[in-house]
């Protein structure tokens, strides 16, 4: 599955407000491998940027003044997210935007030339309820790196949350392997291992422990629903003799 981690800076907080998108960064990710290609383009909005929103990103509006403007580069941002499926940290806002200069330039909306949107701050609340879950703090709790975000930047934003999303979904993969033919349609096929011969390995005590171990970590952040912890219950203490 191709996914394309997006994120924009604007000129203020509200579309409706007349307020404009300034910058644009888009990661792409291949499965769960991000790749080399990305879009990013800073973008004259024809209009004055709020002093409170270069508090935030430090875009001033002489940097802007010899950028193109979005109608200029919409045809290039929407061949390189057509077909995707977009991971947004507030979803809301950004494509808020993204439908508002499309409309715009009567172009229909995002929902026109995408698969779907995967909204991370969503996604985090339900696995962290009650604590903050901006992108700095998610970078602390998932042990993202960060140290270089002094401002927010659309191509940068997008880069740390797509190790974000990864470090927070590292326990959906799928133990299916999906295999693909050269045309690139799934096939569904699972491999056949009936020929391989596998080895007889009796874990020690210690190995066990550090198993459970894991186990309970993966628990806790899936909320309780980690299948192989309920499965691999041992029957008795580890270490204790039968009776």
């Amino acid at each position: 599955m191709r996914f394309v981690v997006l994120d924009t800076e604007t000129t203020g907080l509200e579309a409706r407000e007349g307020h404009r998108i300034i910058e644009i960064g888009c990661v792409e990710m291949l499965g769960r491998q991000v790749t080399d290609r990305h879009f990013h383009q800073y973008i004259n909005p024809e209009r004055a940027v709020d002093h409170g929103a270069f508090e935030v990103h430090g875009i001033s509006n002489e940097m802007l003044a010899d950028k193109p403007k979005f109608a200029q580069i919409v045809d290039d941002f929407l061949k390189f997210v057509e077909g995707s499926t977009l991971i947004i940290h507030n979803a809301a806002f950004d494509i808020g935007f993204l439908d508002a200069e499309l409309k715009r330039l009567d172009k229909g909306c995002m929902n026109d030339y995408i698969e779907g949107v995967t909204d991370s701050l969503m996604m985090a609340r339900e696995m962290f309820p009650g604590k903050r879950n901006n992108l700095d703090a998610l970078c602390d709790r998932l042990g993202v790196n960060n140290a270089h975000r002094q401002l927010h930047g659309a191509l940068l934003d997008s880069q740390i949350l797509g190790e974000v999303y990864l470090a927070m979904t590292r326990g959906q993969d799928s133990l299916v392997i999906d295999l693909s033919d050269q045309k690139g349609q799934s096939g569904g096929k699972r491999t056949d291992l009936s020929s391989l011969a596998f080895v007889d390995y009796e874990p020690t005590e210690e190995e066990m422990l550090l198993h459970q171990a894991y186990l309970q970590e993966l628990d806790k952040e899936s909320k309780g629903n980690c299948i192989w912890l309920k499965n691999s219950q041992p029957s008795q203490p580890i270490g204790s003799s039968p009776i």
